[in-house]
């Protein structure tokens, strides 16, 4: 018995090695057949010999395994935005959620992008209140990179904090400098604030009430600390600076219970306009809002949209916009509103196609155009993302400059030479002859079955790109051999040629 069970193990091994590239199912009929023509069952050590890693049986199912796990495609990225269905933008409700989801003013949970930051001020005002230490920090940054946005946040941190800690919460005074009347009112508002049973008309000033209270030791009994938040701090810059000055200069005085967060958009601010507070060796803490970069405009749209059962945008489209916001300013509020912008062409240009349908459905009749007309309304629906082509002109509006009109208006083989140079460049050279130049216009003619133009026309129009400040030209006695350069920016290029596919195509 032992020898018959050996004999048809080793024949249905001997079978099975050979047709390693077999199909699974023809494998599968195999062994069963192996299977019938052994006259007894498998004991367990026999079953543990067989299918142990090292004999021949397994190393052939391992191997099967491995190129099926290989067939399998991968999911790209991308593909996670796809999981949700195609939104519908003749929706009136999905059209103002997806809006409202956009909109500057929508309230999200937590400020994304900004943690670093936040922390920093948070760990100052902490520090500053369980101490009783008066102090002053300055944030600054480009506008729409979250600063006042964060210190709503940081506000209602530091409140939760204090409860915690079993500390008295400090009183908390939010003002934009803008909407004073005067710049001397914020000290009204300030004494106003700490002290409300004292009244502020009389000889003396608000600004001395409050030195006065801060240079004194007895307090009145329950003073709180006090967080004062002044937004659009540089309107308070006067020719003397004596209202800037003395406003940091309160978190100085012996007894001073003040913690001033002072927010504008001016970098350096305090080492422009306030070298007194230097002198006196009490400069501000500095906290630096910088500009966001494509990724972080990315995650912070994604962070919107997901509360969206549906996908708005095509990722493409989300890439582009993000990619010319953070290399033209990092504005964050600037990326909300080219998307609402993007939306809006999308929506006018289905209304547009709904139009044309009826109207074509009229005038044949109804017809044969019906059944045309029910053919075009699955496509307008799987349309209804935004796509590139919507975001190029939302963005065309937002930063429509001479340079990228100027590219958007050039005949169409100047147009190619264009993109034959920024993909000429995108290889690490900053410049390059125009004979090299002519073979890559060439490739890029042949691609697209444009018939090309010569050496000669192709140099006389580099000449007229110089002229017009596009392209560096430089000297040489063959001219195939002067040097070519470009004078613009790369992303102008691409950022002016990307609404017409062909070009499009050509750059990606």
């Amino acid at each position: 018995m032992p020898t018959i069970v050996d004999r048809s193990l080793s024949s249905a091994a001997a079978e099975v090695q050979p047709n390693v590239n077999a199909s699974p199912q023809k494998r599968m009929l195999r062994s069963d057949t192996a299977k019938q023509s052994s006259p007894m069952k498998l004991k367990s050590p026999r079953r543990f010999m067989v299918d142990s890693p090292n004999s021949p049986a397994t190393r052939v199912k391992t191997e099967l395994a491995e190129k099926l796990t290989i067939k399998t495609p991968v999911k790209k990225l991308s593909d996670s935005f796809l999981d949700k269905p195609v939104w519908n933008p003749t929706d009136v409700n999905q059209l103002s959620a997806v809006k409202e989801a956009l909109h500057v003013s929508t309230e999200q949970p937590t400020v994304v992008c900004r943690e670093d930051e936040q922390k920093k001020i948070l760990e100052f005002c902490k520090q500053c209140v369980k101490h009783e230490k008066a102090g002053s920090l300055y944030v600054c940054g480009l506008p729409g990179t979250g600063k006042s946005l964060s210190m709503d946040k940081i506000k209602g941190c530091l409140i939760d904090w204090t409860q915690e800690e079993g500390l008295q919460q400090p009183d908390v005074l939010t003002l934009n400098c803008t909407s004073l009347t005067n710049t001397a009112d914020i000290f009204t508002k300030i004494l106003t604030s700490c002290q409300p049973q004292k009244k502020t008309r009389g000889p003396t000033s608000p600004l001395k009430q409050i030195q006065n209270s801060y240079s004194q030791k007895q307090q009145s009994p329950g003073m709180r600390m006090m967080l004062i938040i002044a937004d659009e701090l540089d309107y308070l810059i006067t020719k003397d600076r004596s209202v800037l000055h003395e406003l940091f200069l309160l978190t100085t005085k012996p007894f001073s219970r003040c913690i001033l967060i002072g927010i504008a958009n001016a970098i350096d601010l305090a080492d422009r306009f306030l070298p007194k507070l230097q002198s006196l060796n009490c400069k501000p803490m500095v906290v630096t809002f910088r500009a966001y970069s494509k990724d972080q405009i990315i995650k912070i749209i994604q962070q919107r949209l997901k509360v969206l059962p549906y996908m708005v945008f095509q990722p493409q489209a989300l890439e582009f916009c993000a990619r010319k916001v953070a290399s033209a300013s990092g504005d964050m509020r600037k990326a909300l509103g080219i998307c609402r912008s993007a939306i809006e062409i999308l929506e006018a240009e289905i209304i547009e196609t709904k139009c044309d349908i009826n109207f074509s459905a009229i005038d044949n009749g109804f017809s044969e155009q019906p059944t045309a007309a029910a053919c075009e309304i699955p496509k307008m629906h799987e349309n209804n993302v935004v796509r590139m082509d919507h975001m190029a002109v939302a963005l065309s509006k937002a930063y429509r400059s001479p340079v990228v009109e100027t590219i958007q208006s050039l005949p169409q083989h100047q147009q190619i030479i264009l993109c034959s140079a920024v993909k000429l460049f995108r290889r690490g050279k900053k410049d390059t002859t125009i004979g090299e130049l002519n073979k890559f216009y060439m490739d890029v003619c042949k691609s697209t079955q444009i018939p090309p133009i010569g050496i000669v026309e192709l140099s006389s129009m580099c000449r007229v790109l110089s002229d017009q400040g596009i392209l560096k030209l430089g000297q040489s006695r063959e001219e195939k051999l002067r040097r070519v350069a470009l004078k613009i920016d790369e992303a102008d290029i691409t950022f002016a040629l990307q609404g017409v596919r062909y070009f499009r195509n050509c750059l990606q």
